[in-house]
């Protein structure tokens, strides 16, 4: 025989059942109301008036056994379980997740801050007010967005997301103490939604995205399953009695009589009533859904929203359980606010318990599903009492699922986050100017010991274990060389006048030239450039040889740079620029050139120093010139290649132009007078012409001698 308890806001129902092989059958069962609000949302309010109406269940039970009770399955009330969401954050650049303990660590850390955020939302002065009895993970975050696993992901910061499932110990201590009060000892004991899960949703159905709502008298209570587990719990302060008390505000009734009507029309569909006046009505099933539907819709509502933030989604189905699951129209309502098919909302009774056997005494309704799974699931399930000691310390948990150490560590207070080694002493140097922290080495992961064997924070944990938990190890201060800091591509060497160079990278490190083989210091000065172009080789090996450089010259009292190269780069034999680039053995020569002259002098300034035409002398082109302008170096006139020294002072000054005539021709050309004779005769243009005539680009020439 198990003897189970259902301790209500409104009433205690006491239930008889016997195990007969794989099935339980009712024996009997009785239920007490309370004689005042000694129960208020499922918090045990005045133990010695709960503890009486304990005893009158258990005696009535026993007159009608003809034995004695001494032990009771009982149940936590769900409606007090703490449902709490939190987030803990990583900074990956100081602690890196390598491995699945670092993101436990990070969830127990969430965890942890769920804690602390109850404690400060309800006003606890520590988390030891609370048994955590579970939590669930929501999602991951890498930089601000979801992702599927934090192992290896590089980014500046991770974070976990959890829902966290407590229960205060008061609740747990206030039950112990009336049960005991009415002569009673406890033999198991469980929670009322986890009582109503077992028997409606076993373990084979978990794995569905199910919501089951326990609308009692006070409050509604809301378990969720999905991936195998249960996921999260929570209540909402409205139930049964928000219809009742709107049935007494429509009919004019006390609370009473408005419940036994309610209860009538629901059940029978019609009912008369006397009203506080002495006016009798009758109400239909019609009549009193029309009359209180804002509050059915209020109701519907709330429940809706709540399930709505757990499960973050619409679920598969939802099943009602509870007196206040006969409320009318909760299940199409409920339905259409989950956007579901109004076949996937049901209430559902004890025939629906498969481990039932059918009895007489089987009751029947949606009232009985939580009292019988009390009595079953508390005897196959019970929660346990667990005590452990963390590193001396001892803590009780309050068992549901499978401990872990971790679980022992959160419950005892430790703070994963802060367990781990802190970071080494970073460096700061300047390279090239630049500021640039060398960060030490990572502090290590705290050291976790089960009755002094190596473990990990998701290792089983058992009633009398002994845990340990060492602080990780500080990383070690930043310790690089200078070619770990630096990229050093590998050197080269090249040739130059019978002589070897090294090329590659050049460092100097507080001015003072260094190997890559110097270990860093704090507040360093580095200095680096890579070797490897011509003007590379020339700038650090011979920085004073210039092998391009201005040539100023004044002209006209105006300074003008001549730019000419003084040498000609060779590599290997072949012309070269100062940005071609050196390899491994390469030969490097210079040859000098020759200094600038006027023509060089022009061509910088862009003016022509001549004057041309083009012109044809019997049929041959031919090009005539007269300088343009008249340059001068103090008293001596400068021609065309007369050569320039630094910073001399030329004058310029153009030349008055003269028409070019028909003689100046033959400055330019060369007559064949060989078999020459008699006279001649000068044309331009076929017209004839003097040696005076004025001519003029494009003109055709020619001199003809007589026959």
């Amino acid at each position: 025989m198990i003897f189970a308890l259902d301790i209500g806001t409104r009433s205690v129902t006491g239930t008889i059942i016997q195990k007969e092989n794989d099935s339980f059958k009712i024996i009997d069962h009785y239920t007490k109301e309370h004689d005042d609000r000694s129960m208020r949302d499922g918090q045990i309010h005045d133990v010695i008036a709960v503890a009486n109406i304990i005893n009158t269940v258990k005696e009535t039970l026993e007159d009608r056994l003809g034995y004695s009770l001494h032990k009771v399955c009982v149940a936590a009330a769900g409606r007090a379980l703490k449902t709490i969401e939190a987030r803990a954050v990583v900074d990956l650049k100081t602690y890196p997740i390598h491995t699945r303990e670092d993101v436990k660590h990070l969830e127990l850390s969430a965890l942890q801050a769920a804690q602390e955020k109850l404690t400060n939302e309800h006003g606890n002065d520590s988390y030891s007010n609370y048994y955590c009895v579970g939590y669930s993970l929501l999602y991951y975050k890498l930089d601000g967005e979801r992702i599927g696993s934090l192992i290896e992901q590089k980014g500046n910061e991770a974070s976990a997301d959890i829902i966290a499932t407590f229960l205060p110990k008061i609740v747990v201590e206030s039950l112990l103490t009336a049960i005991t009060k009415a002569g009673l000892e406890m033999e198991a004991m469980t929670l009322e939604p986890i009582a109503a899960l077992h028997v409606l949703i076993p373990e084979s159905m978990r794995r569905l995205n199910v919501v089951l709502v326990d609308i009692g008298a006070g409050t509604s209570d809301i378990a969720i399953t999905d991936k195998g587990t249960v996921v999260a719990y929570g209540m909402v302060p409205a139930a049964g009695d928000e219809i009742t008390e709107a049935v007494s505000d429509q009919y004019l009734l006390d609370f009473p009589k408005a419940e036994l009507l309610k209860r009538q029309v629901v059940n029978e569909g019609l009912a008369e009533v006397e009203d506080i006046l002495g006016f009798i009505t009758e109400v239909s099933y019609e009549n009193l859904v029309q009359d209180i539907q804002e509050k059915i819709d209020s109701l519907v509502g709330v429940i809706a929203d709540e399930i709505l933030q757990l499960n973050a989604k619409s679920p598969r189905a939802v099943m009602l359980v509870g007196g206040g699951s006969l409320t009318p129209q909760i299940t199409e309502k409920l339905a259409e606010k989950l956007d579901l098919p109004s076949n996937r909302v049901a209430v559902r009774g004890v025939e629906a318990v498969a481990q039932l056997s059918a009895t007489d005494s089987l009751p029947a309704g949606p009232m009985f599903v939580t009292p019988i799974g009390i009595a079953i699931t508390a005897k196959e399930r019970p929660v346990q009492y667990v005590s452990v000691k963390v590193n001396g310390q001892t803590v009780r948990l309050f068992e549901m699922n499978q401990l872990t150490v971790g679980d022992c560590l959160v419950q005892a207070g430790y703070e994963i986050n802060r367990l781990y080694g802190k970071p080494g002493i970073a460096k700061i140097v300047t390279v090239n100017g630049q500021d640039v922290t060398i960060p030490g080495e990572f502090g290590k992961a705290p050291e976790v010991f089960i009755n002094e064997i190596k473990t990990t924070v998701n290792n089983p944990a058992q009633n009398g274990d002994y845990i340990r938990i060492e602080k990780g190890i500080d990383g070690a201060p930043a310790h690089i060389t200078l070619g770990e800091l630096i990229d050093d591509t590998a050197q080269f060497q090249v040739y130059f006048e019978n002589q070897t160079y090294k090329m590659g990278n050049s460092y100097s490190v507080n001015k003072r030239a260094v190997s890559t083989d110097y270990i860093i210091q704090d507040k360093d000065r580095i200095e680096w450039k890579r070797l490897e172009k011509v003007e590379d080789f020339f700038d650090y090996y011979f920085p004073g040889k210039q092998l391009t450089k201005e040539y100023p010259v004044i002209v006209n009292h105006k300074q003008i740079n001549l730019i000419r190269a003084e040498t000609q780069i060779l590599i290997n034999g072949n012309a070269a620029s100062l940005n071609d680039r050196l390899h491994e053995s390469d030969q490097l020569s210079l040859i000098s050139a020759n200094k600038p002259d006027i023509a060089d002098l022009f061509e910088e300034l862009d003016k022509p120093y001549w004057q041309s035409i083009h012109i044809s002398f019997n049929g041959e082109k031919v090009t005539l010139r007269q300088q343009a302008y008249h340059v001068m170096r103090k008293d001596e006139t400068l021609d065309f290649h007369s050569l320039i020294e630094r910073n001399e002072q030329i004058k310029i000054t153009e030349k008055t132009q003269t028409p070019f005539i028909f003689q100046q021709v033959f400055g330019e050309v060369d007559i064949d007078l060989t078999h020459a004779s008699g006279k001649f005769n000068i044309y331009c243009n076929d017209k004839k012409a003097s040696f005076d005539t004025i001519i003029r680009s494009g003109d055709k020439l020619e001199i003809i001698w007589d026959k």
